[in-house]
């Protein structure tokens, strides 16, 4: 996580709507008909741009020369072989441990780190890439007659992560832009479009059936841990999110590529890839801080925090937000400049504008906080809001939280109390748990198991389940010798 501006986060950002004229019909580049759309191909890159820059404030972008060429390459491939070559496509691999790629009208293409992680040939980075450019050239955003069909990014993204509906508006912040619940058609259509690419471009299209292969067993995965755990499984992935277990129609329109392929071979390219991801972060980075269990680790920051024990913690660009398994309440801490030293009440008053009721002050670490009570906007109605400002030196550590019983208004009190009571500088052993991950690419020694690897793994969370899902052997099979293979170190 990273400081915010707390005006710009209390403010709500203005959508682009009335900017946008009606153009009326306009011929589709995919199948030469005309569609009734509200934006012009100018306009629609235009919005792509104003998004994108949205974008990459609350997810930036991960820099790797080596990924990033290998990402640019192979999507401007693709892009030149698409029904839009025209368009100045952008590639962007986003700081997310996420598994998710998106496309936003005009061309601009991103991919988490956390996809990468888990693919396993240069093929299936195509597959992905292929697919969002299908949704580019079909035009899908702006087909959906509105600029609503772009907007709630980061409301998506917490929904996903955090099992909350909403889950940005606990201070007003309006999500950045997405294209995104295209309907079951338009995925299709994207399905055809990327597979029609990569065999243009010389892969396989076959590829886009792996992908979808590493995606439905992460689904299985976590069905079953949360079934072992007793939660509810959070199985959205986004891409490919709509597809379900053997569809034929899916196979289909990847099967009806193979007339588009240029020669007797496609590539694949697998070990060429894996050699790319050495030295990958997986999971949370020390940059964005570290998640261990329910305490949060911030190297650059010197700080950690502990939420209730239980809870599930999910770590964004300007905020870190905590869900009970219940999902009936949430906690969120977000870090803002206080350069003018204000006192807690103080800077609730000016900074965040907040009427204040039953307010007490308290310390943490030594550390000088407030804590008081408001009505605002939740993801559960408009609720009972308690927040906690703690002061360290020139920054203030903003805490939120609130339940969504209206009869018990106060159940969570405590615990986002306790959690801002519990912030303090890292200690020595802290500062080794926020130590990020990074993926080895090693060659499996003859009778190499993942059970044995899992062993001396660093992953604490089901790290046999987790190495086999990384290269693509879930839920059964071994490395064979001398096979190149992912491990975390």
């Amino acid at each position: 996580m990273a400081r915010i501006d707390v005006r710009a986060l209390l403010a709500v950002l203005a959508l682009c709507a009335g900017s946008l004229q009606l153009t009326g019909c306009a011929t589709n580049p995919v199948t030469g008909g005309n569609d009734f759309v509200l934006m012009s191909e100018d306009q629609e890159i235009s919005l792509g741009k104003k998004y994108n820059d949205e974008i990459l404030k609350e997810m930036p972008a991960y820099h790797d020369p080596v990924l990033d060429e290998l990402v640019q390459r192979v999507g401007k491939k693709l892009a030149g072989f698409s029904h839009r070559p025209g368009i100045d496509y952008s590639f962007t691999i986003i700081d997310s441990s996420s598994v998710n790629a998106f496309a936003l009208p005009g061309g601009y293409i991103y991919i988490t780190r956390g996809m990468l992680a888990y693919l396993n040939s240069e093929a299936e980075l195509a597959a992905v890439l292929g697919h969002e450019i299908g949704h580019v050239t079909a035009r899908h955003g702006v087909r959906q007659q509105s600029t609503s069909a772009v907007t709630g990014l980061l409301g998506a993204v917490l929904a996903a992560s955090t099992g909350i509906q909403g889950a940005d508006t606990l201070t007003n912040m309006a999500g950045t832009a997405i294209v995104r619940g295209y309907g079951r058609e338009h995925e299709l259509e994207a399905d055809r479009l990327g597979a029609e690419y990569l065999a243009r471009s010389g892969y396989d299209p076959e590829a886009m059936l792996k992908v979808v292969g590493i995606l439905k067993n992460q689904e299985s995965f976590e069905v079953a841990v949360a079934k072992k755990e007793g939660r509810e499984p959070n199985v959205y992935h986004g891409l490919f999110s709509t597809h379900p277990d053997n569809d034929a129609r899916f196979r289909e329109v990847v099967n009806a590529a193979n007339k588009y392929k240029t020669g007797d071979t496609a590539r694949v390219g697998r070990d060429s890839f894996l050699l790319r991801l050495d030295g990958l972060t997986f999971g949370d980075s020390a940059r964005e801080g570290v998640i261990r269990d329910n305490r949060f680790f911030h190297k650059d920051l010197d700080f950690s925090i502990t939420f209730p024990s239980g809870w599930k913690i999910n770590n964004q660009t300007s905020r870190i937000i905590a869900t009970p398994a219940a999902k009936d309440g949430l906690i969120q801490m977000t870090l803002a400049e206080n350069k003018q030293r204000l006192p807690g009440k103080q800077f609730m008053q000016q900074e965040l504008a907040i009427p204040l009721s039953s307010g007490k002050a308290f310390k943490a670490s030594g550390m000088k906080g407030y804590s008081a009570v408001t009505v605002g906007d939740t993801p559960f109605g408009k609720r009972r809001i308690r927040y906690a400002v703690v002061n360290r030196g020139d920054d203030a550590y903003i805490f939120a939280g609130t339940a969504r019983s209206t009869q018990h208004a106060g159940k969570y009190d405590e615990a986002i109390l306790a959690t801002a009571k519990s912030l303090h500088p890292l200690t020595g052993a802290e500062k080794k748990l926020a130590r990020e991950k990074k993926l080895d690419i090693i060659r499996a020694p003859g009778g190499t198991t993942w059970s044995g690897l899992a062993r001396r793994s660093p992953i604490t969370n089901y790290p046999e389940e987790q190495l086999r899902l990384l290269n693509d052997q879930y839920p059964a099979g071994e490395p064979a010798s001398s096979e190149i293979i992912k491990i975390v170190r």
